[in-house]
Parts: structure tokens; C-alpha cells; sequence
């Protein structure tokens, strides 16, 4: 018995497809088969099973489940929830690995899988080898059990334990993604006024789509702390591991500035820290941490990529700009939103200010957002290789961490490839708009001698 996968599935981190299309019930059953074995070939027993509100999540959550059993290892069934409450089984149950069903924040037709073995990422080669191992039908056979269990409400008191943080009126957006009902009982433990949003889990995502590093997806929310008069607000993405955020004045709080206001509270219990960000955060961030005394470290974009460099590192705290945030500082190490939530209220507490005040003290920039646009999937990484090749050429100041990461007099442009769509993803800030405007016209001029236009700005 064999199986192939549609080859755009198996991506840098996880699995991801259209079900109906590229992904079936038959992938879930391959996917759980060959990552039960690698589980037994270490010497594993159990698995941790989770899904998203996704209207085909619980179908391939059976078929996910199907595969494991048959490979003769014992599954644990945490139920439907957000992906960080997987990772939260993963780390305190008795189990060798975790899987979680989710389409993050994909259109409602995509679905996929999540991965973390033995409290490691699971991603890039490990993610190859379960399609090499489905090809040659390269899987272990026996009977596993499964065990459902009910972990949502030691999650949540997971998230508020030893929480030191004031009471605030806040506004919570769950955008009908699977961490609605775990916002519903994190906001009943926590002081203050809540004010929430669409936390009926719906598949269909009637209100928008969820996913908050778009500005237009906070308009409710902007709404609603506006409306309210509300302290700030904060948004999840489908599978609440990512945040987003609002001050009191309706300002976008992007994921780099997130991690300017948890650091500030961080480093004063922990001089010195290393904290990461990825090669799309401000160079504000970065300048920042080292203000502080912190240890500022640019890595590659990637929650896999984060968090193994997190380990490698001893670093309490990462953080990507589109709303990824690791705390290993009092947690495990993984991007949880909600938690993120809870430490945005500890944090202002601990800095004794508004999130207002502490947005409104940022050092002003002039950038764009991040700028994703749809490029042939073949041609991506030759487009940054032959980039970074013209630049090395004429002299240019380029950090190579991840993609190209130009510094000028007027500030610093981006370039690099998505690791998960057929997409190139450019940023630029700059000390005025004239400036912004003559970088933005170097990633045009350095795309057109690739022979590419950046077109429409696309999605995650």
C-alpha cells in the first residue's frame, strides 16, 4: 500500500491543500500512517490529535487518526480548539508528538497539518520524509487505541496561572476561528471588562476572514473599542496562534511593535536576554531591545525556524511580524495568541502605561506593510538568488539572514521568498515617504531586471 501526495502540499512547515482538490481523507490517513511510524521508530506510543473550526476538519481528523492506529500507535484525541492547545497537550500529556488539523488562515476550502514531535518543530525535511515514506509505503502496522479527553479548561488555566496583570477594558475578536470558546473562558478569569466578537466557531467564517495581520479584518474591532471607548483590542487568527492588535485610538499595533512591549517588560526581569525577530521587523525593534539592554537577533521567517533557533539560543522571546509571538519566559516556547493576549495586560501593567501610551512612544517610521504578491512558483527563489547576485555585484549592504535585507541611507528594503505559497514578500522603511518611495523603487527595479512586476498584494 502506497500514496502520493499532490505535490504542492508538503510546504516548509506543515501540509496544507483544498480539500476536494489536493487534499483528501486518503492524505490524513498517509499523513498520520507515516508520522506514526517515524513516532514508533523512536520509540514512541502516543500521539496528540487536535482540529480546527474548519467544516472538513473533523473528517480528516478521523482519517488522520485511522492512520496512526494502524500503524500501531495509541492516539489522544484533544478535540477541536485552537492550534496552541494542541501544542499545550503536546507538552503536558504523556505523548511523543502532536498533530494539529488546521487551515490557519487560509481561505475556508484549504485545510492542514501542523506537526511538533517529541517537543520539537517538525518541519522542512522531517515534512519531506512523510511523503517519501507514503511513496514507498514505508509504514509500520499494528492496532492503536484511541482516548478522547477534554483539555480545554487546563488550558485556559494554564494561560491566567500566576497572572499579575490589572484590570482593562478590552475588546476580543476571535473571528469565528477555532479559538472562540477558549476566548469565552479566558475572558470570564480575567479582571476588567470584555467586549467579544464573533467566537462562535464557523467554518464558513461569515463576518471576515481571520486573519489579522489584514488591516481590513480589524474594522469590527475597530468598531467595537471605538463604540465601547475600550483600553485596546486584539484579534486571532483560524487557529489563534497568531495576534493581532489595536491601541485605545484604533492604530494597528503590528507584530514587531507587540514585541517592543513585551520585551520592555521582559528585560527588566531579565537583563541582557536575546530576543528574536525575523527579517521583516523594523529595524526600530531592533534598535530598541539594544536600548534596553537586551540581545536583539534577526532570524529567518518561520514559527519552525523561530523556535528551533529560540532552543538553540536559550532566547525567552520571539516574535514575527505577522503575529506569531514565542514566549519561553513562564511558558513553553510556542506561538499561543491568547497567551499573548494575557501577557499585552501583564506587560502594560508591569510598564505602569496605557498599550495606547505604549504604541503612541514608538519611534515614528515610515514602512510598508509586508507586500506579498503572486509570483510563479518555479521562479521564486531564482528571483531572490539572481537579486542578491546583481547586488553582491554592485557593492550593496545585504544581510543574507533570510532572502535579501537591504541597508541604504535611507533606510532598509526586503526581499524574499514565501516558503509556503507561490509568493515573494517585500517590505521597506525609510526616514520619510520621499525616501520610502526611492526604496520601494529599488525592489521595482531590481524585480523588472527579473523579469517580474510586483502585482496585487495577496494573502497569507
Amino acid at each position: 500500500m502506497t500514496h502520493n501526495f499532490h505535490p504542492t502540499m508538503l510546504r516548509e512547515y506543515d501540509i496544507r491543500g483544498v480539500v476536494g482538490d489536493t487534499l483528501s481523507d486518503k492524505d490524513a490517513y498517509a499523513i498520520g500512517r507515516s508520522f506514526a511510524t517515524l513516532v514508533a521508530r523512536g520509540g514512541g506510543k502516543r500521539i496528540a490529535v487536535g482540529y480546527d473550526g474548519r467544516l472538513s476538519s473533523p473528517m480528516l481528523a478521523d482519517a488522520l487518526i485511522a492512520g496512526i492506529n494502524a500503524a500501531g500507535i495509541d492516539a489522544l484525541n484533544v478535540g477541536l480548539g485552537p492550534t496552541p492547545m494542541l501544542y499545550y497537550a503536546a507538552s503536558t500529556e504523556e505523548v511523543d508528538g502532536g498533530i494539529q488539523i488546521t487551515g490557519s488562515h487560509n481561505p475556508p476550502d484549504y485545510n492542514g497539518f501542523k506537526f511538533v514531535m517529541q517537543g520539537r518543530p517538525f518541519y522542512g525535511a522531517d515534512i519531506q520524509r512523510i511523503g517519501e515514506m507514503a511513496a514507498a509505503g514505508d509504514w509500520e502496522t499494528g492496532e492503536g487505541a484511541t482516548q478522547s479527553i477534554d483539555i480545554i479548561d487546563a488550558y485556559v488555566d494554564r494561560l491566567v496561572e500566576g497572572f499579575a496583570g490589572s484590570a482593562f477594558r478590552i475588546g476580543w475578536d476571535a473571528g469565528n476561528g477555532a479559538a472562540g470558546t477558549v476566548i469565552e473562558k479566558l475572558t470570564a478569569k480575567l479582571p476588567g471588562e470584555h467586549f467579544l466578537l464573533f467566537t462562535d466557531i464557523d467554518g464558513h467564517f461569515p463576518n471576515h476572514h481571520p486573519d489579522p495581520t489584514e488591516e481590513k479584518n480589524l474594522a469590527d474591532l475597530r468598531k467595537l473599542v471605538a463604540e465601547r471607548n475600550l483600553d485596546f483590542g486584539v484579534a486571532f487568527d483560524g487557529d489563534g496562534d497568531r495576534i493581532g492588535a489595536i491601541d485605545g485610538e484604533g492604530r494597528v499595533i503590528w507584530g514587531d511593535q507587540l514585541l517592543q512591549i513585551y520585551a520592555a517588560a521582559l528585560l527588566q526581569d531579565m537583563p541582557g536576554a536575546t530576543i528574536i525577530a525575523d527579517v521583516k521587523a523594523s529595524q526600530a525593534l531592533f534598535d530598541r531591545v539594544a536600548e534596553l539592554g537586551g540581545t536583539p537577533l534577526m532570524w529567518k521567517t518561520g514559527h519552525s525556524l523561530i523556535k528551533a533557533k529560540m532552543k538553540e539560543t536559550g532566547s525567552p522571546l520571539a516574535g514575527e511580524m505577522s503575529g506569531h509571538v514565542f514566549f519561553a519566559d513562564r511558558y513553553y516556547g510556542y506561538d499561543d495568541a491568547p497567551y499573548a493576549a494575557v501577557r499585552l495586560i501583564e506587560a502594560a501593567t508591569k510598564l505602569g502605561q496605557s498599550v495606547t501610551e505604549l504604541r503612541g512612544n514608538m519611534a515614528p517610521m515610515v514602512n510598508t506593510p509586508e507586500l506579498r504578491f503572486q509570483v510563479d512558483e518555479v521562479r521564486k527563489f531564482a528571483i531572490v538568488d539572481e537579486v542578491l547576485a546583481r547586488l553582491a555585484a554592485s557593492g550593496a549592504k545585504v544581510d543574507r539572514t533570510d532572502g535579501a535585507r537591504v541597508l541604504t541611507d535611507d533606510g532598509w528594503w526586503l526581499l524574499r521568498a514565501s516558503n509556503t505559497q507561490d509568493v515573494l514578500v517585500a517590505r521597506a522603511e525609510a526616514k520619510d515617504e520621499v525616501a520610502l518611495a526611492r526604496l520601494l523603487a529599488a525592489i521595482d527595479e531590481q524585480l523588472a531586471q527579473s523579469g517580474v512586476v510586483r502585482g496585487p498584494q495577496t494573502g497569507h
